[in-house]
């Protein structure tokens, strides 16, 4: 794990980012191997969807990548193979929102237990409503490919939530206009604008106020590996661990409830309790470590205020956090971030 010294200076991105990316590039003839040591990640830790490395590393692989392949549309293509399965535990919640607009707004709440880097914002005006993308990778390398991943992903997502004959008022680039737009043609039936003064999707904003109409083909496999698999007696002897799973995710949309994470899995809240009380654990004890680790990581990073960190935890307010927090670290929030150097994540 990254030393707080570090991730203090960079935002941190967790490798599900990268989902596909081992698959593309072999499909290319890259080696993705190599170019993952070349961009300082390890090819082994791709494997391990959740943990967390340098947002400009992810963004350093994707230039590689493409100038490796040859392929300036890398991100479109990559973009392309997304479903929102990928998104792990929070795409079983975004199902349920019952319009556009909340499942748009729940998606960029939970962003930043992705990527530290990505900031997505919704606006409207005159009927007219744009969802831009930015990304601050804490450096001014050239962030190209990761900025289309982006959009492109933005792009079908909105398409999952709206149906497939959906079409965006436009979808725009701040880069040029690449030689090959092929890929850009393929993917959005609609306008594409380069040289714009944001990345992102226009759309009109009665589109936001339409019914959820999510179908992803990939949705119902994704469902069925994140069941607790069961034996001869009914038990599963990894509930806590899913558990623990759905809470990291639901914790900044506000929604965390075992009714929540019961409704996630396919069970109701009693099933819950019992599997949970089966390993000696309880709902509010899991929990309580997801928060302790995430606090650890959120706090010691240094990229958000505690406001944000209250928020993204989950707490009705600062001072609830604050409160929590030193029970938890027997240290304030701000007295532990500034003796924090060095302390492992």
């Amino acid at each position: 794990m990254l030393s707080p010294l570090r991730s203090a200076a960079k935002p941190l991105a967790r490798y599900a980012s990268l989902a596909n990316f081992v698959e593309l590039t072999q499909t290319l003839g890259a080696d993705p191997a190599t170019l993952l040591r070349r961009a300082g990640l390890d090819p082994a830790g791709v494997r391990l969807q959740d943990r967390w490395v340098p947002a400009a590393s992810v963004a350093e692989l994707l230039e590689r990548t493409a100038v490796e392949t040859g392929k300036s549309d890398l991100g479109l293509r990559l973009a392309e193979l997304r479903r929102l399965s990928h998104l792990g535990p929070v795409s079983l919640v975004l199902r349920e929102e019952p319009d556009v607009r909340s499942a748009l707004q729940l998606l960029v709440r939970s962003e930043n237990m992705y990527n530290e880097a990505l900031h997505t914002r919704v606006s409207s005006a005159d009927g007219i409503a744009s969802a831009r993308i930015e990304l601050d990778l804490g450096t001014r390398q050239p962030h190209h490919q990761s900025t289309d991943l982006a959009v492109g992903v933005l792009f079908g997502f909105l398409r999952g939530l709206l149906g497939p004959d959906w079409r965006p008022l436009a979808v725009c680039f701040t880069h040029p206009e690449p030689a090959d737009p092929t890929t850009a043609r393929r993917m959005f039936p609609c306008t594409v604008r380069y040289d714009h003064d944001f990345d992102g999707v226009v759309l009109y904003e009665s589109d936001l106020d339409r019914p959820n109409a999510l179908s992803d083909p990939q949705l119902r496999t994704y469902i069925q590996r994140v069941l607790p698999p069961t034996d001869a007696a009914g038990r599963d002897p990894r509930t806590a661990a899913r558990v623990r799973e759905l809470i990291e995710m639901l914790l900044p949309t506000g929604r965390c409830s075992v009714e929540q994470v019961a409704r996630s899995m396919g069970v109701d809240r009693r099933t819950v309790h019992r599997r949970l009380t089966a390993e000696g654990t309880t709902f509010s004890a899991v929990l309580d470590a997801a928060r302790t680790e995430l606090a650890r990581h959120l706090v010691g990073g240094r990229r958000h205020s505690f406001t944000e960190v209250a928020a993204l935890l989950g707490f009705a307010s600062p001072s609830n956090f604050s409160r929590w927090f030193r029970d938890r670290f027997e240290a304030s929030p701000r007295g532990w971030r500034a003796t924090s150097v060095g302390r492992p994540r």
